[in-house]
């Protein structure tokens, strides 16, 4: 075994690590990012900033306990399904959503299970998906999320919660109009519900933390969460549910993800990112409404699934420079390492 993977420094670099995974969320490998979103979060509930870095904290660990590949963990790749896991325990099962509860000490040891175990099922499907050179994305989150929500069911010492906040499009009134609120609310929640944050000044405030590290990225996450909106009233989606941002959050992370991350930024990527957008909307809708009799919450689902599939795709289309996941960094770093040369399009 390599003793060496985690050096005497690597309890001093440790918080910089967590700092990166909460960053990972929106595809930020820069600690600086992770701060600014965890102080967004922070400005909307204790709690929730609380448990995302209580679940970041335990996902980084637990890789380096199993002694994973130190470059994944230096990068975050281990703490953002940790994070995310964490925050969706706490807010489906608050009386209060948008704040979220403080948590029993059954439920702390329950979050604290469920993100060590993304680290395992991110390690699972990483070896799975390595052929394909296709990422683990959020899977990890979304099947630890619905297994352990589902078995919250099933314990009488951890509180179930009413679950109040609706995750259908039928749960919404119909008729309500669109108004002003409509549009500059359900952008800034599209953003802010990649978190598990309903509240639209900590969505916008998301947005500095992804400009902090990638301009084009931050722009992405808007066109993402304000065409999902678009898409959502033409096609006539609920105005609450636009407003709460649930068509635009899964959007957001397709958009940022096929928007120079994993493709090269041009013309076709961009109108590439904007058709995966588009499907997404539609796909939230259509797999919430399949979930509603268990009562369980899309969460990422739609982000995954449309993501691997037109990453998949990608190579067959010769209008696409597909960026492999160990060397994607930025999309303004990943286009500048194309100009300089092949090599990232032979590789």
């Amino acid at each position: 075994m390599d003793t060496k993977r985690f050096p005497d420094d690597s309890l001093l670099r440790f918080p910089e690590w967590v700092l990166r995974g909460i960053g990972q969320v929106v595809f930020q490998n820069n600690p600086f990012s992770g701060l600014v979103i965890l102080a967004a979060i922070l400005f909307n509930s204790w709690i929730y900033f609380a448990i995302c870095l209580l679940g970041a904290i335990v996902s980084t660990a637990t890789a380096m306990v199993l002694r994973a590949d130190r470059a994944l963990v230096s990068s975050g790749l281990f703490g953002f399904n940790g994070a995310l896991v964490g925050l969706s325990l706490v807010a489906f099962t608050s009386e209060n959503f948008r704040t979220g509860a403080a948590p029993s000490p059954f439920m702390l040891a329950y979050i604290i299970f469920a993100a060590a175990m993304t680290s395992v099922v991110f390690s699972a499907i990483g070896a799975l998906l390595q052929p394909y050179r296709v990422a683990a994305l959020t899977a990890p989150f979304v099947l630890v999320g619905w297994l352990f929500l589902f078995a919250v069911l099933r314990f009488a010492n951890i509180e179930s919660g009413p679950l109040t906040k609706p995750v259908s499009p039928d749960e919404y009134v119909q008729t309500t109009q669109y108004l002003l609120p409509t549009w500059y609310m359900g952008f800034g929640n599209a953003i802010g519900q990649i978190f598990f944050q309903d509240n639209w000044i900590t969505g916008y405030a998301i947005v500095v933390g992804i400009a902090v590290n990638s301009r084009i990225s931050a722009a992405m996450a808007l066109i993402g969460a304000v065409l999902a909106a678009g898409v959502a009233a033409l096609f006539g989606g609920p105005e609450g549910a636009i407003r709460d941002g649930l068509f635009g959050y899964n959007a957001a992370l397709t958009a940022i993800a096929l928007g120079g991350f994993f493709l090269v930024v041009s013309w076709p990527s961009f109108l590439y990112a904007l058709f995966g957008v588009v499907v997404t909307t539609w796909l939230w809708a259509s797999i919430a409404v399949f979930l509603e009799p268990i009562a369980m919450p899309v969460l990422t689902s739609t982000f995954v699934l449309v993501t691997w599939l037109m990453l998949l795709a990608a190579p067959g289309f010769r209008s696409l420079i597909p960026v492999p996941p160990a060397e994607a960094t930025t999309p303004e770093d990943n286009r500048k390492r194309v100009l300089r040369g092949p090599a990232l399009q032979a590789a």
